[in-house]
């Protein structure tokens, strides 16, 4: 089992999910129609480590920090107490974004497999979710087209357990706000522009963690 001496020993060096069931599209957007939403979702002069538009605690901004020597570069760790997602790099360090996990017990922790990626995917919400909420989605039932407002935002990871899509993502999300919080309904999501520059970086292939409260590392009083 993952526990807190396995994962990261840290310093600043700088300074969903939406369950969601594949949503099978006869069109998708073109290459201009993405660079034309990626722009709309950018702040100008865009800084990760400096700007926020959204309001964001100072701490879920992008940052560099040390981590313990043996993680594996180009795995994910995502720490469901402090709400952050660490991208493990060559060199002993990590690249640090806020997120948001899951409501209550939608939550998954567990090692997942990221098997693929979209840029500006489409989005469908599971029957489960349409059961629980049915007021919510039922003008989505059948899906939402790529944009801004999608609830997977610009970009998706999906994370698998052997050849099984667990419907988990870690995604952008149209609602920055929820960041350091517990909004979505099973994944782990990100502010469209960090996911951005997070995504480039991602190999499919490589492993997420998401911890437990009871093994994440950084522990809020």
């Amino acid at each position: 089992m993952l526990t807190r001496r396995h994962f990261i020993q840290t310093t600043t060096a700088l300074f969903s999910a939406s369950i969601c069931s594949p949503l099978l599209a006869d069109t998708w957007p073109t290459e201009v129609q993405k660079a034309a939403w990626d722009a709309q979702v950018t702040p100008p002069g865009y800084d990760p480590a400096t700007s926020n538009p959204w309001g964001l605690h100072p701490r879920f901004l992008p940052q560099r920090v040390v981590v313990k020597d043996g993680l594996v570069p180009g795995d994910i760790h995502v720490d469901a107490v402090a709400r952050y997602l660490y991208h493990i790099e060559e060199g002993g360090t990590a690249m640090r974004y806020g997120v948001a996990i899951a409501r209550g017990k939608l939550y998954e922790p567990g090692t997942y497999t990221i098997k693929r990626k979209v840029k500006w995917p489409h989005w469908q919400p599971t029957q489960n979710m349409i059961d629980r909420d049915p007021e919510l989605y039922a003008d989505i039932a059948d899906g939402m087209e790529p944009g801004p407002e999608n609830a997977l935002g610009s970009r998706a990871l999906y994370l698998y357990v052997g050849n099984r899509d667990t419907y988990l993502r870690i995604h952008g999300t149209p609602h920055p706000s929820s960041i350091g919080g517990r909004a979505s309904s099973g994944c782990v999501r990100m502010v469209m522009a960090h996911i951005n520059d997070l995504y480039p970086n991602v190999k499919t292939g490589s492993t997420a963690f998401l911890y437990s409260a009871e093994d994440s590392v950084v522990r809020q009083s």
